[in-house]
């Protein structure tokens, strides 16, 4: 579809959009709690943390939802419906990853949070911010995409770097963990972690999509 016919069809003001901008306020938010939760980690608040967690997960899904609702009543969209209705199931799924990260914290009761955790963490921070940063710039994405490339690219290696860490972050921990109970506790919490920045990368890909399509 050629651009002039494209953006004849296209709405004047796309409700996906800010939709999809508040998913990524919400992913920032979650990812500052998970942050304080794992830098702070005592046994003693870690329901309190979780319990914000939690509220910005169910925040989360209900703008999930509502773009899935908006998709069923909107007979003109600006991108393909699958692809919206993609970026949003994917950018829930960050959130998602940072709350079950946060509900293992909880039932898991470690001794302890390793420094890589908190690493990963920054790292998801990093890549809802990034994706808020793409995002923004989906609306004009036509007339200049070279920005949202940008930040696609930046998705890919903030990945890279959480596989490194993560890594790192396993030998470490066969070597010099001697509690085998501390070990699957830790392993489980920190997986969790590094699929957050898959998800976000994942992320990425799906707007790269678009722009091929599209820009």
């Amino acid at each position: 579809m050629s651009h002039s016919i494209f953006s004849k069809f296209t709405p004047k003001e796309p409700k996906f959009f800010p939709v999809l901008k508040e998913m990524s306020e919400v992913m920032v938010k979650a990812a500052d709690l998970l942050i304080e939760f794992i830098t702070h980690y005592d046994h003693a608040t870690a329901a309190d943390y979780y319990k914000k967690i939690k509220e910005q997960e169910k925040k989360g899904d209900a703008l999930a939802n509502r773009v899935f609702d908006e998709l069923n009543k909107t007979f003109i969209t600006p991108f393909d419906r699958e692809d919206i209705n993609q970026l949003s199931s994917r950018m829930d799924d960050v959130t998602d990853y940072i709350n079950s990260c946060a509900k293992r914290m909880v039932l898991y009761n470690p001794s302890r949070m390793p420094e890589s955790a908190v690493t990963l963490a920054h790292l998801i921070k990093d890549g809802a911010v990034c994706i808020g940063k793409a995002v923004d710039e989906l609306d004009v994405m036509k007339k200049d995409p070279k920005h949202v490339i940008a930040y696609c690219q930046e998705l890919h290696e903030i990945e890279n770097k959480a596989d490194d860490v993560y890594e790192h972050f396993i030998i470490d921990l066969f070597e010099n963990e001697k509690n085998g109970v501390e070990l699957i506790k830790l392993k489980g919490i920190v997986y969790e972690l590094e699929k957050a920045t898959d998800v976000a990368e994942y992320v990425g890909k799906i707007i790269k999509t678009i722009i091929v399509k599209y820009a």
